[in-house]
């Protein structure tokens, strides 16, 4: 009899199998000595559709919602069946199953999944990898883990599953029936996690949309003092003339200050100076990672997360991408060496970068207390060709290794001097900093893969202009005077890593108060593996499009949100559905309670979609019954689609569908002939 390693993909099984010596091909597996490694392709398995629990659900009616299963079914994907008779077999031979599938919350139900479908009665083990180099490896399996300990870990997947097809299934049914009955075509997708993420966007586009720009003045005032020039900034001391945010709204008072200030002399009253240390940033968690790449090279979501695994995967050059954590355990401590070694060799142009490095520090990065189920991605101990690596590849390659070699640098030191001036009896301030210490900031030099909003923005904002040497009562000359018409500005659309960051900040966009407090800071949609295949769906779906760099909602999103129950589309709701999953993975819940809630909450849902008066949906259809005036809706027949009354049986008024369509056309030529003809 012989241990069987499951995996989840052919090629994790094939580096698995190299390090064990199972390189022996068989049907859908490797062999070796006492030992045999199988995989998934992904999930072989998938939930079945209502119909397959009762034929009579295959109609979409609202007097069948809601549906529960009470005995949930799975089925074999079609693609897959092959392959799940391979491991059945296999698991019928096998003494014990070494679940070696991702390390996550998916993966171990991807593994579970196949051993419940086969009734599999033996023991389980499981292998836990953080990187698939040959030295992570061979650490993970001198610690295979017993199957209990990551048992939680597919009890949360199954509610996360089971959640998701209560939800779509219901939700999209109900909404799309309502939206049928009123002449809108098409099925109106409602998900757990994609809903919430529409709202998102949907929100920010409508606070864009009404946003009012306010008028607001700054007076600044360009002075010469001995050392050299630099500019202050007035700070008004009456109340009346500032707005909620500190900003003058008084132009005829900013224009009397200027003219009054304009051939005087400001005095220093007083300078204060400061040394600031700021440390290194923390290594990536996928999140960030997504949100750099789309700020430094306007890369997408999914694009970042397939680079990602590529370099876990295929080049064996990073450790696994799909953590939210950003920290480090102190056991890496003793693999620093071997790291910094193994990139040196990968890429020799690092060599003056790393004759710099100090790999006795300890940065914060080091903290037992953060690890969650991964650490954050670093590069591995075993070099890699960085020659094999696509641009895209390396950039994501690059900024990943940065981050880690910055944790061996010295702490960035700059000198904060903040002054105040006094220029005809008014106040003016002006601060400024000076770089003591590089540090590690020299990984990450100035203007290198600007965000598409400029970095030098962001440092003129802060106010880090280069200030001369200052010493208290000096008088400076003004130069000039200027009065700045500025204006307040929208908020900017998202980009995908800011939405990516929304997703995993959601209790920043909650405003219920006691919603609020029942979400922990860090409460999220979605997961690390799941937010840019939600942004995917979104826009596969028509919901959102991208515009440029940006994503913004379209009119069937916005109609979408508008009509929809604030507890499926608030950001907190879904939040608190992951903070409750969390719990069944950390084992302080159980999948029945989880379901439980689950239940009651579909009810509600139901409920209150069955009270919707009218969706009012942007892309309903204008046709209108002959006979009653009702909407209509396309229906189809042996001869083709027809317009058929939306009160059908109690109306039975029909309309040709090509006739509507060759007269709009017939109009829509007709009035660009007359726009020509201006």
């Amino acid at each position: 009899m012989s241990r069987l390693f499951l995996c989840e993909k052919p090629s994790q099984a094939r580096d698995i199998g190299a390090v064990l010596g199972a390189t022996r091909k068989a049907n859908g597996c490797l062999q070796g000595d006492g030992v045999v490694v199988t995989w998934a392709f992904g999930h072989l398995l998938e939930q079945v559709p209502p119909e397959a629990y009762d034929p009579a659900l295959k109609r979409w009616s609202l007097d069948t919602l809601p549906i529960r299963p009470t005995q949930w079914k799975n089925t074999v994907r079609k693609d897959a069946g092959k392959q799940f008779k391979v491991i059945q077999g296999l698991l019928k031979q096998c003494s014990e199953v070494i679940v070696s599938t991702d390390a996550d919350r998916e993966g171990e139900t991807i593994g579970r999944e196949i051993l419940d479908a086969c009734r599999y009665q033996g023991r389980v083990s499981r292998l836990w990898l953080s990187a698939l180099d040959e030295a992570s490896i061979r650490k993970a399996l001198s610690n295979i883990r017993p199957g209990e300990s990551t048992w939680p870990l597919y009890q949360a997947g199954l509610g996360r599953s089971r959640a998701d097809w209560l939800v779509g299934m219901n939700l999209t049914r109900a909404f799309s029936v309502l939206a049928q009955q009123q002449g809108h075509q098409g099925v109106l997708s409602v998900g757990r996690v994609q809903t919430p993420t529409l709202a998102l966007v949907v929100r920010r586009d409508q606070k864009i949309a009404s946003f009012v720009p306010k008028p607001f003045w700054d007076v600044v005032a360009n002075l010469q003092p001995q050392g050299g020039p630099f500019q202050a900034k007035w700070l008004p001391a009456n109340a009346n003339w500032l707005d909620e945010e500190g900003r003058c709204i008084n132009q005829e008072a900013a224009r009397t200050i200027a003219a009054r200030c304009q051939s005087g002399q400001a005095t220093l009253a007083s300078v204060e100076t400061l040394r600031k240390r700021e440390g290194a940033p923390l290594v990536m968690d996928l999140g960030t990672l997504q949100q750099e790449c789309s700020k430094r090279f306007g890369f997408g979501a999914q694009q970042v997360l397939d680079i990602a695994q590529s370099l876990y995967e295929t080049h064996k050059a990073t450790s696994y991408p799909r953590t939210d954590c950003r920290y480090l355990p102190t056991s890496m401590l003793s693999e620093i060496g071997a790291v910094v070694t193994a990139l040196l060799h990968s890429d020799e142009k690092l060599s003056p970068v790393i004759d710099r490095l100090d790999q006795t520090l300890k940065s914060r990065v080091w903290n037992d207390s953060k690890i969650t189920a991964h650490h954050g991605i670093i590069p591995t101990t075993a070099p890699c060709r960085i020659d094999r690596m696509s641009e895209e590849e390396f950039r994501v390659y690059d900024l990943i290794r940065r981050h880690y070699l910055a944790q061996f640098l010295h702490v960035h030191e700059y000198d904060q001097t903040d002054a105040r001036l006094d220029l005809a009896g008014e106040t003016f301030v002006a601060s400024g900093r000076q770089v003591r210490v590089e540090g590690w900031k020299a990984l990450f030099p100035r203007g290198k893969g600007k965000g598409q909003d400029g970095d030098d923005e962001e440092e003129e904002a802060s106010g880090a202009q280069a200030l001369p040497p200052l010493r208290q009562g000096e008088s400076c000359t003004v130069v000039d005077l200027l009065v700045k018409d500025r204006q307040t500005q929208p908020p900017k659309p998202f980009a995908e890593g800011t939405l990516i960051s929304a997703m995993k900040n959601a209790a920043r966009f909650v405003t219920d108060e006691r919603l609020r407090a029942r979400l922990r800071e860090s409460a999220g949609i979605g997961t690390e593996a799941t937010r840019a295949g939600i942004i995917e769906i979104l826009l596969k779906r028509g919901f959102i499009r991208k515009k440029g760099r940006t994503i913004v909602s379209t009119p069937v999103g916005q109609g979408l949100i508008a009509v929809l129950p604030p507890q499926i589309s608030n950001p907190g709701m879904t939040a608190l559905w992951e903070q409750a999953l969390d719990q069944v993975a950390e084992g302080t819940m159980t999948l029945d309670d989880f379901m439980e809630r689950q239940s009651v909450l579909l009810d509600k849902l139901i409920e209150i979609a069955l009270q919707q008066p009218q969706l009012n949906l942007p892309e309903a259809l204008s046709e209108t019954c002959p006979k009653c005036q009702a909407k209509m809706r396309k229906r189809k027949s042996s001869n083709g689609p027809f317009w058929s009354c939306s009160r059908y049986p109690d109306c039975d008024g029909t309309k040709a569908i090509m006739k509507i369509t060759r007269q709009r056309h017939a109009t829509k030529q007709a009035a660009k002939r007359k726009g020509n003809s201006r």
